[in-house]
């Protein structure tokens, strides 16, 4: 855990309030590095019916984007043929936030914050205390990050846990502005008859607030305009919460909002959820439809989710599969 107020620390690029990683001072793969084999062969022992489940949208043009993130994709329709058996061909051309839209994966690069150093320098620091001048000195960001970019991440094969807090409260949707404690993560968990210290290193944890069904309504979903329109916000962890996850050290979070957090934070200064878990290597998976795994009460699973491994991108598509 780490307790960021702004203060000048004695804090130097090898040693600082979150780093070095326990993965060693070079890592990049953070909490990923808790999926060993022997984890994957646990993982795997879950499966009991084969039935799978899609946890990702689909991505299109109409989802919800936070802000004036652009999507756009274009195909050219194939040429009048001329003669039978002539081929026929189609291309994609795409324009957008490639890695952080739609059902997106947030890579250790994606976040950082501004902390004074011990030489009085103010520099913003990343997972494992990577610096600007590493993640984007030398090119400035043309053709990626230098540093913690989503190829780095581990293919995410394990243990997956939804934790139903809807179905725990008893509402089909949280209010927009609901932050979860961990009062209610305890009780939801049980509710489905899952030991807290069931609870291994490695395990992905999703979160159901039964947010998705505003999925086809961008403003009421969150899409950072707040005070516009329906926009009131949308429901999600807080900082406890946050400081919970990586103490039991899950390898990722998810939830079915577009930020996993609770947004905008109801406490301002409170702490920033993305923070603690990005600098801790916790990956964040936002944007997800959790809808039918909370219907079926399917509360473990084996999770699948790779990136794709685009060299210096701060996100990445995916598409997440839950297998009971």
């Amino acid at each position: 855990m780490f307790a960021f107020s702004g203060t000048s620390l004695a804090q130097t690029r090898e040693k600082g309030p979150w780093w070095p990683s326990s993965f060693g001072p070079t890592d990049q793969a953070g909490a990923t590095n808790y999926i060993t084999p022997a984890k994957v062969l646990k993982a795997v022992q879950v499966v009991k019916t084969g039935q799978m489940y899609e946890l990702g949208h689909i991505y299109e043009g109409s989802m919800p984007q936070f802000g004036s993130r652009p999507y756009y994709i274009s195909v050219v329709p194939a040429a009048r043929p001329q003669r039978e058996g002539a081929g026929s061909v189609h291309e994609d051309y795409f324009n957008g936030y490639i890695g952080q839209m739609g059902t997106q994966f947030d890579a250790l690069g994606h976040m950082g914050v501004a902390v004074k150093m011990a030489d009085g320098s103010i520099q913003s620091v990343y997972y494992n205390g990577f610096t600007e001048e590493e993640v984007t000195g030398k090119n400035r960001g043309l053709g990626g990050l230098e540093a913690l970019g989503v190829e780095q991440v581990k293919p995410i094969i394990t243990r997956g846990i939804l934790v139903d807090i809807a179905g725990y409260k008893g509402v089909p949707v949280l209010d927009s502005r609901y932050e979860v404690t961990v009062a209610d993560v305890r009780g939801a968990l049980t509710r489905q008859n899952i030991r807290e210290d069931s609870i291994e290193a490695g395990d992905a944890i999703l979160f159901n607030y039964g947010w998705a069904v505003n999925w086809t309504n961008p403003s009421k979903y969150n899409d950072g305009r707040f005070g516009t329109g329906e926009n009131k916000g949308s429901p999600g962890i807080g900082v406890e919460v946050a400081r919970w996850l990586v103490e039991r050290k899950a390898s990722m979070v998810g939830a079915d909002s577009c930020c996993v957090m609770v947004n905008p934070a109801p406490t301002p200064g409170s702490g920033n959820v993305h923070h603690e878990l990005l600098f801790h290597g916790t990956f964040l998976l936002e944007n997800m439809d959790l809808r039918d795994l909370a219907r079926d009460r399917v509360y473990e699973f084996l999770f699948v989710c790779t990136t794709e491994r685009i060299k210096g991108a701060t996100g990445s598509l995916v598409r997440p599969i839950a297998i009971r």
